[in-house]
């Protein structure tokens, strides 16, 4: 299936779900871990109807889905085609589907609360350094390139956080290589800042914001904060 836009997935209105980095992410409230049990147990029976089903992680009162197709298509222009992870239309059908299961299991979404975490790594021989840290951090090969048209690192099981390259002189030593970029539901992402702050750190650059956020701490470490925009209120503006 062809990749979403953000428009599309803004059109579908799927009010339990944020669309952070490439994927759909959810977060269902459960009183005890039966409740959580039973509720994916459903989640599964209907991934088995659409031949799709999401990632789903249970915790202490929480279940958290992730949904992401593995072979959506990326049309770059002039009949280029890329297989990509990203969201498409079976991933909106089953995010509706799913918010219809929790609300017959008289669950509350929580979509304040999902966030995503990636590593970047600034770098001017991004295809010279890839196979070494897909294989520190995955110990596959494979993790290269996957997914995406890029170098970029991403483990298929979800273990770890993607690794991405950015661009940087390779003459030029910059002050950090490494950084990181922190996916929030945009209902929190005020309030993060506020904390970042408190807590120390500088708002260095928001010209991008409410998108992106550039957050350094007293020892001028940056973090980007990544917002996407609430998939039910975009359509609506």
């Amino acid at each position: 299936m062809d990749m979403l836009s953000g428009e599309a997935i803004a059109e579908a209105k799927l009010t339990d779900w944020r669309k952070l980095a490439q994927g759909l992410h959810a977060r269902y409230l459960v009183d005890d871990f039966g409740t959580g049990a039973r509720f994916v147990t459903a989640v599964g029976e209907a991934g088995d109807t659409l031949g799709h089903h999401p990632s789903v992680s249970i915790g202490t009162g929480y279940v958290d889905l992730k949904l992401v197709s593995a072979d959506a298509i990326y049309r770059a222009g002039e009949g280029v085609e890329h297989v990509v992870e990203w969201v498409t239309q079976q991933d909106v059908d089953l995010a509706r589907l799913i918010t219809e299961i929790a609300a017959d299991h008289q669950l509350d979404a929580d979509p304040a609360s999902v966030s995503v975490l990636e590593l970047g790594l600034d770098t001017a021989r991004s295809a010279t350094i890839a196979p070494v840290w897909a294989a520190l951090l995955t110990g596959n090969a494979d993790a290269q390139g996957h997914g995406s048209p890029s170098d970029e690192i991403r483990d298929a099981t979800g273990r770890i956080p993607n690794l991405w390259f950015g661009d940087a002189d390779e003459l030029k030593a910059p002050n950090q290589r490494f950084h990181i970029e922190v996916y929030v539901a945009p209902e929190a992402a005020e309030q993060r800042i506020i904390a970042a702050v408190a807590a120390g750190g500088t708002v260095v650059d928001d010209s991008g914001s409410p998108s992106l956020t550039v957050i350094a701490d007293q020892d001028g470490n940056r973090a980007v904060l990544c917002v996407a925009e609430t998939p039910a209120t975009k359509a609506e503006s």
